[in-house]
């Protein structure tokens, strides 16, 4: 399986500046103004512009207020901190106090168009020091 990440948003060259200076990616391919391949995750994104107002899942409009969605991203940083700062500068908006699990740190996000994201930093084994195997 091959991994794509669309993410709507309903300004183009904002997201390309947020998502370039927040997570350090960058752009490769452009598809006219419709949309840009963003490059340096482990899986591409595509920055797609979709106007505000217009129909997306079902019938539902389009609107970048935060809002919830059961899928949500992580990205893994080596030091949240320097990460979080980064994002904020960017224009994120921090939902929440950094917390502690016996895995690492977390931090949740919101991009400039609503959508969420979760920062963490895993130390020793990551996700490992609380698997069980089956």
């Amino acid at each position: 399986m091959h991994l794509l990440l669309n993410i709507d948003v309903a300004d183009l060259a904002s997201a390309e500046a947020f998502y370039s200076t927040a997570f350090g990616l960058k752009a490769a391919r452009r598809f006219g103004s419709a949309g840009v391949e963003m490059l340096g995750a482990q899986a591409p994104i595509y920055l797609l512009q979709k106007d505000a107002g217009t129909i997306g899942a079902g019938a539902m409009a389009r609107d970048y207020v935060r809002h919830w969605t059961p899928i949500h991203c992580d990205v893994v940083v080596d030091d949240l901190d320097v990460a979080l700062a980064r994002s904020l500068d960017a224009g994120a908006v921090q939902e929440g106090a950094i917390r502690q699990a016996d895995w690492g740190r977390i931090v949740t996000v919101a991009d400039p168009f609503g959508h969420g994201w979760c920062l963490l930093q895993f130390r020793g084994r990551g996700y490992d020091e609380i698997a069980t195997h089956s």
